[in-house]
C-alpha cells in the first residue's frame, strides 16, 4: 500500500439517489421510481447547513432503489425472495412457479427413458422390467431427493446456487481467486462474513493454508468450475433437443407417412418458438408454464397409476433393491451399457440447484417432495406395468400406455412440458453465464434483467440465439433421439460430479462437518454418479462425443479469458504511478488543471493507473478533481448498497485527487444511468471528506488532551501524593472521548454509518475548518463545470520473448474476444460527447 496514499479507506454508507431531472430506466426500458427525489447536498453545502441536518434530511427522505446499482432486490428488500419472512402463500406460489422453470426437465424423462434403457437391453423376462424400474426408482431417490433436495441445495451463497456460486463461497473463505484484487476491507462487507474456524479444526485450517499457498491448486479449482459451467451450457443445448424431439416422435407412429424428416422440421419450428420468448423473463414464463407443467404432472400421475391398475401391480416388488442386483447378473454387459440411458431419469436435477436464484430452497423443496417425486414414480411404475404385458412396445412405451381416448391431449401437453423442460436448463445457462462474468470468467455480454421485483431473472439476447442455432444443429444432425440421448448423459453426470467435488469442500472448510460423514458425502454420491459416468462414456462413438466436444469449446473460451484478464491487471499493477513521482510534478501535475470531474477507469484497487500517465502526456490541461474509478465484484451474491463505495484520498490534499473503489456481488446489476452515477459519486465524496474532517478534527482534540493530562500529572504529582487518583482520571475520560466518537483504529476501516460519522464530532466544529469549506467549494466549481469519462482503449499484447502457445493465445485467441465482446463504454452507457479514450498497449 503507498505511504502517502493519506487516510485510511472508509466505506461510505450511503442512501440511494438520483440524478435530478434525469430518466431512471431499467436496461430493458421499464421505469425505475423516477418521480422520487435526489438528494441535493450540493445545495445544503452552499447553504452552509450542519452535517448533521444533511444527515437528518437524508433519513427523512423515504428510500429508494440506487439509481447507480439498480438492484432488482432492492425493490423487493435485501434479500428479495429468499428473505425469511417470506409467508406461506409466497412460498407456495413460488413452488408452483418452480415447476414451470425448474422441473420441466426432469418431468419429461419418462418420454425417452424406458426407451433409451430396452433398446440395449432386450426384454426377455420379468427381472429386465423389474431390474430397470428398481433402477430408476433408486437412482431418483438418492441422486435428486437425498443428494440435492436434502444437501446441496443447503449448500447455496446466501440463496444463489450453481457452480459459480459454490466456487464464490470458497473464494470468500479462503482467497483462491487467481485475481489478485482482493481487499481487507472486503471482509467487512456483511454478506461476505463467515464463521471461521476455530483452533480445534486444524483440519479446515490446513486445508485453507494449502489452497492459499499453491497455485496449482488455485489453478485447479479454476479449470474443475469452469468445466462444471461449461457443462451446464451444453445442458442448455442439449435438453431442447432432446426433450422437444422426443414428444414431436410421439407421432411418427400415430400419424401415416409422417417420418424422421417431419419429426426434424417441426422440433424446430418448435424450438424457434421456445427461444423466440426468451425475452419475456423467467417470471412470465414460469407463470405462463405453472399451469401447463402442474397438468403434466397430473397425467403422468394419473396415466401411471391406471396402467398400475388395470395391468400388473406385481410391479410393486421392484421396490426391493434386489432386482438390481438380478438385473445386472442376467445382462452383464447389457445392463452396464442399460446404465447410459438410466441415468436420463435425472436429467434436469441440477437445474434444482443451477435455478435457485429464481426461486428459494423452501420452494424449490416443497414442489419435489410433494408434487414431482411422487409423479415421476407412478410414471415409470404404470409404464413397468404396461410393459409386463405388452413387452413389444418398448419402443414407444410413453404414448403405447395413454389410453386411446387420451392420446391427442397427452400430445399437446407433452409437447408443452418439453418445451418447459428446455426452459429449465436455458434459464440455468444465463444464471452461470452471468454469475461466470461477474467473476471474471466470461466475456461481457449485455444482460437484461426481466423482473422488477426478483433478483436474478435474466435474459441474455446473444446466449439465447446461440443456444437456440446450437439446438437446431444438434436435431438437424443427429434426428435420432438415441444419439442425442448418448450425449445428454454425459453432460449431466459430469456437471453433479463436479457439485459434489465442490460441495464436499465446503463441508470441509466452512461447515467443518464430521470427517466420517463428510467421507460418506463423496463415498455414497459420487461413487454412483461415477458408475454412472462411466457407462456414458462408453458411448462417445454414439453421440457421447458431442457434450465433450462443447464443454471443450467452453472451457477454452473462460479460461482464456480469465488467464488473459489475470495478466492485464498483473501488468497494470506493476506499470503503476509512483507516489514520489506525483509529488516531483506537484499540485499542478505538470499541466494546467481546469475546472471539471474527470473519472478515470481502471481496474487497479489501489496505485495510481499507468493510463493516466498518457492522458498527461496527451492532454493539454487535466481536469481540476480527479477520481480513478474501479468497478469491482467480490465473491459475494449481493453487496448492501450501503456497504458499496471505498474512497481513498490519493496525494495530498492540494492535488485533489481521490480513488474510488465500487463493489458489486455476482448477482448485482449496474443501472447505468451516467447522471445518476454523477450524482451519487458526489454525495459519495462530500460524505467521504466529511468524515476525513471529523478523523483529523478528533486526532487534534485527542493529542490537545494528551498534552493537557501530561501537564496535570507533572503539576500536581507532588500535591497529591502518590495516592494514583489522577492516573485513574485522565485514561478513564480519554476511554469515554474515544468510545462516543466511535473511531476506527483499523488501518482499512470497514463500514461506517453517516450516524456514526456525525456522533464522531460536532458538525459545526467540522464546518469550521476552512481547508474543509475550500475543498467543497471547489468540488462544487468542478461539478458545475461537468463531468468527463476517460477510458483506455487497451490491447494486450504477449511479450516477444514469451513462448509460442502464450503469444498465440493472447495476441490472436484473447485479442479476438476483446475486440468482439462487450465494451467499457456500452456497459456504462456513457455518452460519447462526454468520452476522452486514449489508447494503451499492456505486454504481458
Amino acid at each position: 500500500m503507498d505511504e502517502h496514499d493519506g487516510i485510511e479507506e472508509i466505506s461510505v454508507r450511503l442512501v440511494g439517489s438520483s440524478a435530478s431531472g434525469s430518466d431512471s430506466r431499467w436496461v430493458d426500458g421499464t421505469e425505475l421510481d423516477a418521480e422520487l427525489p435526489s438528494y441535493p447536498v450540493l445545495d445544503e453545502i452552499e447553504g452552509r447547513q450542519g452535517y448533521g441536518s444533511l444527515r437528518r434530511r437524508l433519513v427523512k427522505r423515504p428510500k429508494r432503489v440506487d439509481s447507480f446499482d439498480g438492484e432488482a432486490m432492492e425493490i423487493a428488500g435485501v434479500h428479495g425472495h429468499n428473505s425469511k419472512d417470506q409467508n406461506f402463500w409466497q412460498t407456495i406460489t413460488l413452488a408452483f412457479q418452480t415447476l414451470g422453470v425448474v422441473y420441466g426437465d426432469l418431468g419429461t424423462s419418462p418420454l425417452y427413458v424406458f426407451a433409451d434403457v430396452f433398446s440395449k437391453v432386450p426384454i426377455k423376462s420379468e427381472v429386465d422390467i423389474l431390474g430397470a424400474l428398481s433402477l430408476v426408482m433408486y437412482t431418483i431417490a438418492l441422486l435428486p431427493l437425498a443428494k440435492y433436495i436434502f444437501v446441496v441445495l443447503k449448500a447455496n451463497d446466501n440463496g444463489e446456487g450453481g457452480t459459480f456460486a459454490l466456487y464464490s463461497l470458497i473464494c470468500r473463505y479462503a482467497n483462491v481467486n487467481t485475481l489478485p484484487n482482493r481487499q481487507a476491507a472486503d471482509e467487512h462487507i456483511s454478506n461476505f462474513r463467515l464463521k471461521l474456524p476455530t483452533p480445534a479444526f486444524e483440519r479446515a485450517l490446513h486445508i485453507k493454508e494449502s489452497l492459499e499457498s499453491r497455485s496449482s491448486l488455485k489453478t485447479v479449482l479454476l479449470l474443475l468450475v469452469l468445466m462444471g459451467t461449461s457443462m451446464i451450457i451444453g445442458d442448455g443445448i442439449l435438453t431442447p433437443a432432446m426433450s422437444v424431439t422426443s414428444a414431436v416422435s410421439g407421432l411418427n407412429g400415430e400419424i401415416q407417412g409422417f417420418g424422421t424428416s417431419a419429426v426434424v422440421i417441426v422440433s424446430i419450428v418448435i424450438l424457434v418458438a421456445l427461444f423466440s420468448i426468451q425475452r419475456f423473463g423467467t417470471g412470465k414464463v414460469g407463470f405462463m408454464f405453472s399451469p401447463a407443467l402442474a397438468l403434466w404432472f397430473f397425467s403422468l400421475g394419473s396415466i401411471g397409476l391406471y396402467n398400475l391398475v388395470k395391468h400388473d401391480i406385481t410391479v410393486l416388488r421392484a421396490f426391493n433393491p434386489a432386482y438390481i442386483y438380478f438385473f445386472f447378473k442376467r445382462n452383464s454387459k447389457d445392463a452396464w451399457s442399460a446404465l447410459g440411458g438410466c441415468v436420463l431419469c435425472i436429467t434436469g436435477a441440477e437445474a434444482m440447484f443451477a435455478d435457485l436464484g429464481h426461486f428459494s430452497v423452501r420452494a424449490i423443496q416443497i414442489a419435489f417432495t410433494c408434487v414431482v417425486f411422487p409423479c415421476l414414480l407412478l410414471a415409470y411404475i404404470g409404464q413397468a406395468a404396461y410393459l409386463m404385458k405388452y413387452p413389444n412396445s418398448a419402443e414407444r412405451i410413453f404414448y403405447d400406455s395413454v389410453p386411446d381416448a387420451l392420446f391427442w391431449p397427452v400430445f399437446v401437453i407433452a409437447t408443452l412440458a418439453a418445451m418447459i423442460a428446455s426452459q429449465a436448463m436455458i434459464s440455468a445457462t444465463f444464471s452461470c453465464v452471468k454469475q461466470s462474468m461477474a467473476l471474471g470468467c466470461f466475456p461481457r455480454l449485455k444482460i437484461i434483467h426481466t423482473s422488477r421485483r426478483q433478483m436474478g431473472r435474466i435474459y441474455i439476447p446473444v446466449m439465447n440465439w446461440f443456444l437456440m442455432i446450437m439446438c437446431i444443429a444438434v436435431v438437424a444432425i443427429f434426428q435420432s433421439t438415441t444419439d442425442i440421448a448418448n450425449a445428454y448423459g454425459i453432460a449431466e453426470v459430469g456437471v453433479m460430479i463436479v457439485s459434489t467435488t465442490l460441495v464436499t469442500l465446503v463441508m470441509l472448510l466452512i461447515w467443518q462437518t464430521n470427517l466420517l460423514l463428510v467421507l460418506c458425502f463423496p463415498l455414497v454420491f459420487g461413487s454412483v454418479e461415477l458408475i454412472y459416468l462411466l457407462a456414458a462414456l462408453s458411448k462417445i462413438k454414439e453421440g457421447g462425443w458431442l457434450p465433450l466436444a462443447f464443454a471443450t469449446c467452453f472451457l477454452s473460451v473462460m479460461y482464456t479469458w480469465n488467464y488473459g484478464s489475470v495478466l492485464k491487471y498483473q501488468s497494470e499493477v506493476k506499470g503503476k504511478i509512483s507516489t514520489d513521482f506525483m509529488l516531483e510534478l506537484g499540485s499542478t501535475l505538470g499541466t494546467v488543471r481546469v475546472p471539471g470531474i474527470g473519472l478515470l477507469y481502471n481496474e487497479l484497487v489501489q496505485g495510481i493507473p499507468s493510463i493516466f500517465g498518457q492522458f498527461l502526456l496527451g492532454l493539454p490541461a487535466i481536469h481540476s478533481t480527479m477520481v480513478f474509478v474501479c468497478i469491482k465484484y467480490v465473491p459475494v451474491p449481493v453487496v448492501p448498497q450501503e456497504e458499496r463505495f471505498l474512497f481513498r484520498r490519493v496525494c495530498p490534499k492540494d492535488y485533489h485527487m481521490f480513488r474510488c473503489v465500487a463493489r458489486y456481488g455476482y448477482k448485482d446489476v449496474q443501472k447505468e444511468d451516467h447522471h445518476a452515477f454523477e450524482q451519487l459519486l458526489v454525495e459519495s465524496l462530500v460524505k467521504f471528506l466529511r468524515r476525513e474532517a471529523q478523523d483529523l478534527a478528533l486526532e487534534m482534540n485527542l493529542n490537545e488532551l494528551e498534552f493537557d493530562s501530561v501537564s496535570v500529572r507533572s503539576r500536581d504529582s507532588g500535591a497529591l501524593g502518590g495516592d494514583g487518583n489522577d492516573d485513574l482520571r485522565i485514561p478513564l475520560m480519554r476511554d469515554r472521548i474515544l468510545e462516543e466518537a466511535g473511531t476506527v483504529t483499523s488501518e482499512e476501516a470497514g463500514t461506517v454509518t453517516s450516524e456514526e460519522a456525525v456522533s464522531a464530532f460536532p458538525s459545526s466544529d467540522v464546518d469550521e475548518d476552512p481547508s474543509l469549506e475550500y475543498e467543497l467549494s471547489a468540488l462544487r466549481e468542478a461539478m458545475d463545470s461537468g463531468f468527463t469519462y476517460m477510458l483506455a482503449h487497451g490491447e494486450v499484447r504477449a511479450k516477444k520473448n514469451s513462448f509460442f502457445l502464450k503469444k498465440l493465445v493472447i495476441n490472436y485467441f484473447y485479442a479476438f474476444l476483446r475486440r468482439n465482446c462487450r465494451a467499457g463504454a456500452a456497459n456504462m452507457r456513457v455518452p460519447h460527447l462526454n468520452v476522452i479514450r486514449v489508447g494503451m498497449t499492456y505486454m504481458v
